[in-house]
């Protein structure tokens, strides 16, 4: 959840609180195609962390073997694991997010966590409206010490006692990194009493408990997982370059009652909102009266009933687990709906969905959304998520949105980054997780809604669509302010005011009153558009596009040899005829007559941006002016309150927008 300035696991604003195969152009590039015929040709290429030694055809394969053989796992086994952890990248020896090192994800959270900057966090309005603003401050702990953190993240240290291999080299050498995995398997293999088979369909107790999960439940989920790479195959190229192949074994079928050799409790699971295919535990967010008329640290509400669940928001926890759980547990903090464990996945369900959480920095779109925090940190260099996670989540919004009726696009689908500020005041404030680095092209690939050109690519507007691997941008501000980070694929495109690669980047006049130009910081967000966004096309210039973008146009390259943007087809909305300008909000509060006696009227104030005559925005969700006023601890007293004026959210910058419709005319793009 980091904001402007960065922060620890959440915000401590209450209300207001808050990878398929990689898919690479350059074969297309080569060929000469025309953009528009093969976009999405499932062709993969070196990331920049490749090295000549690295990029040696089949040198990873070989190392897997030689693991493997070492150790008497089958190298299908260990691929798979390493597929699941960490799509058999390494991120030249830099930690994952939840403290992981190499293909084979090998724990050191204490050295992880030691290198990561830790912050502070800001204090904001608890809600985003003056109904009850309870503002907090709260300074992150320092790296814990290594003996005080769960087993699941120093499996590293194990590793190092049974290869003799030091610790340095299983983090930076990939070859080591692979045999300490081996090593793990094969010493849990054993101590179940298990042979050291040749047959894959041997190994599923030890790959249970490969990721350290204290639950039955998840253990057995990550084995369904790796077992389901190794039926179904695997074929990629990683970060170092490597051309990895694991051949499907469609009729594998593994020995699953082995699971119960691992001797795992199970979790309190009663009542919780999730998929049969995610192991998924109950930890309630606290509901409870606190001193005076205040209380923690949601609303009970009656969703759908009471109003219709629009979003899904996707945070970061900028934290470990351990550090989350700790925060959900406190009544004066802030809440969300679910946590999500990096290593293994398991999830944790702390507020009802018909409830309403304190997690997104805007009160009408907590009001109307649904929260999931991924364990993670935005800006370490190289950070990244396992695939496991990603599978995970994915699988839970799949079926949230079912539950909910909550279409899978990015109009729907936001990140934390993508909320809008409430106001002009409180713009600065807004969060900026989960970042450049989140991955929303394999994400939806795993909602099974893949990011597809439609039309030509000269239609009047564009889906942005950058190979996430092969697109490096720079960014600073990872560990230190104006520090470049380290180079790593990002799934945004960058935004001048000129065609030109040494133009100055778009103004964001709401960050930058002064309308001094955004910055290529990691958190600056002022002239960024992400993957899944949709915009409408202002021009074109050699193998530049503009697009209208915060009122203004805003140009990214977009060669066809290169294509980071792929046609697209939708509604766009422009000011009716014969208005020069109309507002644009930051939430959608119903005119001042639709407020019962009894309820305080919300102020509808504009954003310090305008829509300007000529200019276009893609339409997103159509929904009449609402208003949850909710300040009692009794649900009893809370109203919904609901006004006759009808708002469409747009994609107005890298965040959302809402304009009235009764201001603008909505048209449909050329093909």
């Amino acid at each position: 959840m980091r904001g402007s300035a960065p922060e620890s696991p959440h915000t401590p604003s209450r209300r207001n609180a808050r990878r398929t195969p990689r898919r690479s152009r350059r074969a297309l590039r080569a060929a000469g195609a025309l953009a528009s015929a093969a976009l999405l040709l499932p062709v993969v290429t070196a990331g920049p962390a490749a090295t000549a030694g690295q990029r040696a055809p089949g040198v990873f394969q070989r190392q897997v073997t030689d693991a493997a053989n070492r150790y008497h796992v089958p190298s299908s086994v260990l691929l798979g694991v390493a597929y699941l952890e960490s799509r058999w990248d390494g991120h030249s020896g830099s930690p994952s997010v939840g403290g992981g090192y190499g293909p084979m994800h090998l724990t050191d959270a204490a050295t992880a966590l030691a290198s990561a900057p830790h912050h502070s966090d800001a204090t904001e309005d608890a809600r985003g409206d003056a109904a009850r603003p309870r503002p907090a401050v709260r300074v992150a702990a320092p790296a814990p010490e290594r003996g005080a953190l769960p087993a699941r993240l120093r499996t590293l240290d194990r590793a190092a006692e049974l290869t003799g291999m030091s610790p340095e080299r299983l983090r930076r050498d990939p070859a080591a990194n692979l045999q300490g995995g081996a090593a793990l398997l094969a010493a849990e293999q054993k101590r179940l009493g298990l042979p050291l088979s040749d047959d894959a369909a041997d190994w599923y107790g030890a790959v249970a408990a490969y990721a350290g999960a204290t639950d039955r439940a998840t253990a057995r989920t990550f084995a369904d997982d790796v077992y389901e790479v190794i039926r179904s195959g695997q074929r990629r190229r990683t970060d170092a370059g490597q051309d990895v192949a694991l051949p499907g074994s469609p009729g594998l079928a593994p020995r699953t009652e082995q699971v119960d050799r691992l001797g795992l409790g199970t979790v309190a699971a009663a009542g919780v909102e999730c998929p049969p295919t995610v192991a998924c535990e109950s930890i309630p967010a606290p509901y409870q009266q606190l001193e005076g008329k205040d209380y923690g640290n949601h609303d009970v509400e009656n969703r759908p009933a009471s109003q219709k669940v629009d979003f899904i928001v996707i945070h970061d926890t900028e934290g470990t687990w351990e550090t989350t759980i700790k925060l959900i547990k406190d009544p004066a903090y802030v809440s969300w709906n679910y946590t999500i464990r990096s290593g293994d996945g398991h999830v944790a369900q702390h507020v009802q969905a018909k409830d309403v959480a304190w997690h997104a920095g805007n009160w009408y779109v907590n009001s109307k959304s649904v929260g999931i925090e991924h364990e993670g940190f935005l800006a370490q260099p190289d950070a990244w998520y396992t695939e496991e996670m990603y599978r995970t989540s994915a699988r839970l919004v799949r079926y949230l949105a079912q539950k909910l009726d909550v279409p899978l696009d990015r109009q729907h689908i936001l990140g934390h980054d993508n909320v809008p500020g409430t106001t002009p005041a409180t713009i600065k404030g807004m969060h900026t997780d989960p970042g450049p680095y989140w991955d929303w092209a394999r994400y939806f690939e795993l909602l099974g809604r893949p990011f597809r050109g439609v039309g030509s690519p000269f239609s009047g507007m564009v889906t942005i669509s950058p190979d996430y691997d092969d697109h490096t941008p720079v960014y600073t501000g990872c560990a230190k302010p104006g520090e470049q980070c380290a180079a790593h694929g990002s799934g945004a495109v960058r935004l001048h005011v000129a065609p030109r690669d040494d133009a100055p980047l778009v103004r964001d006049v709401g960050l930058r009153p002064d309308g001094s130009p955004s910055t290529v910081d990691v958190n600056d967000t002022g002239a960024r558009a992400s993957t899944g966004q949709q915009f409408a096309v202002a021009g074109r210039e050699g193998g530049w596009t503009a697009i209208w973008y915060l009122g203004q146009k805003a140009w990214f390259r977009n060669p066809w040899w290169d294509p980071t943007a792929v046609g697209a087809h939708g509604r766009l909305v422009t000011p009716k005829e014969g208005l020069g300008e109309i507002p644009v909000y930051g939430r959608a509060y119903p005119e001042q007559e639709a407020y019962p006696e009894g309820v305080p009227v919300q102020a509808v104030t504009p954003l310090p941006y305008k829509l300007q005559a000529g200019q276009a925005y893609v339409l997103g969700q159509t929904s009449p002016g609402e208003y949850l006023w909710a300040a009692t601890f009794e649900p009893a007293g809370h109203r919904v309150v609901r006004g006759k004026e009808v708002y469409y959210e747009i994609q107005f910058g890298h965040r959302v927008a809402f304009v009235k419709a009764s201001d603008v005319s909505v048209r449909d793009t050329n093909w």
